[in-house]
C-alpha cells in the first residue's frame, strides 16, 4: 500500500510539474510583445547616413517623459517607405544636407499615451514650448491629439533637414527653461537642422506646411523637403511640415502596436 501511495504521489507530482510549466508557457505567450510583419526594417539597414534623433525615447517631447512602447532610439519602417527615403537621401547628400528623423513606426501604446497625457489637464509642464498657444482642453477637438495615427501603419515618418556637416544637437537637459517652439531660431531649443520656422512638433499653425507667414530661407527648406519627398510617393500632413507618409502603404487599415526595438524585427530574434 505505501509503495503504490508512493508511486500515486510521484505521478501527481509529475502531473503537477507538467500544468506548471504549461501554464507558465501559455502566461509567457499572452505576455509575449507582438513582432513586426517580415517587411518592416530599421532604416539604419537600409541607409546608415541618415541621421535619427528619435524625440519619444527621450524627454524632449511635448509628454514630457520617454513615451511607452519605445525601448530603443530606432527608426522602423516598412521597407518600401525606407528605401524611398534612401533615394530621397541619395538626392540631398548630392546637395550638401542630410534627412533626420524624429519619429517613424509608433505603437499603438504610444498613441494610448498621448491620450492619456491629453486628457490629464493637470500635466502643463511643456506647454511653453510645445502648446504656448493652444488651450490642453482643445487637442483633441484642433486635431493635435487622436487616438490613432497614421504612424502606427509603418509607413508614416516625422523628419527634417540637415546641412552639412552636421553639428550635434545637445542634450536636453530636464527641468530646463523652455522656450516657445515657434520663437526664431537663434531663441528656441538648438537643433542641428535648418530653419523651418518652427521646432518639432509644434502644437501652432505657424507649422502649417504652407502657412503664409513663413517665407524666405524657412520656406525654401520647407519646400526642399517637400519637394525630394514628393517627387518619391510621400505625401505631406499640411498641418505639420515634418510629417510625410509613403503611398502606396503596404498595411493602410492595419496598427501595428510591437515596441520600438530592432528585437521586434523578424532578424532580430
Amino acid at each position: 500500500m505505501t509503495r503504490l501511495s508512493g508511486a500515486v504521489r510521484g505521478v501527481l507530482a509529475v502531473l503537477v510539474a507538467l500544468l506548471t510549466v504549461t501554464a507558465l508557457s501559455t502566461t509567457a505567450r499572452a505576455n509575449a510583445d507582438p513582432v513586426a510583419p517580415a517587411d518592416f526594417v530599421a532604416l539604419r539597414t537600409v541607409d546608415p547616413t541618415i541621421l535619427q534623433e528619435m524625440r519619444y525615447f527621450t524627454p524632449h517631447n511635448f509628454v514630457g517623459v520617454r513615451v511607452d512602447g519605445y525601448r530603443q532610439p530606432v527608426c522602423l519602417l516598412t521597407r518600401p517607405a525606407a528605401e524611398a527615403l534612401h533615394q530621397a537621401q541619395t538626392r540631398l547628400l548630392s546637395q550638401g544636407y542630410t534627412l533626420k528623423v524624429y519619429d517613424c513606426y509608433r505603437p499603438q501604446r504610444a498613441v494610448n499615451h498621448f491620450v492619456r497625457w491629453a486628457e490629464d489637464l493637470n500635466d502643463e509642464k511643456t506647454k511653453a514650448e510645445f502648446y504656448p498657444n493652444v488651450d490642453k482642453t482643445r487637442l483633441f477637438e484642433d486635431g493635435y491629439i487622436a487616438a490613432k495615427s497614421g504612424h502606427s501603419r509603418g509607413s508614416t515618418v516625422d523628419l527634417t533637414i540637415v546641412k552639412l556637416p552636421a553639428t550635434p544637437t545637445r542634450p536636453y537637459v530636464p527641468g530646463e527653461p523652455l522656450v516657445p517652439c515657434y520663437a526664431p531660431k537663434q531663441q528656441r531649443f538648438p537643433d542641428n537642422s535648418v530653419d523651418m520656422g518652427t521646432g518639432f512638433d509644434c502644437f501652432d499653425t505657424l507649422a502649417h506646411t504652407q502657412d503664409p507667414r513663413i517665407h524666405g530661407r524657412q520656406r525654401a527648406n520647407r519646400t526642399l523637403l517637400k519637394g525630394t519627398l514628393e517627387g518619391l510617393g510621400f505625401v505631406n500632413l499640411a498641418e505639420e511640415w515634418w510629417h510625410y507618409t509613403f503611398k502606396p502603404e503596404p498595411y493602410p487599415d492595419t496598427y501595428f502596436d510591437f515596441p520600438v526595438s530592432v528585437r521586434s524585427l523578424a532578424q532580430g530574434h
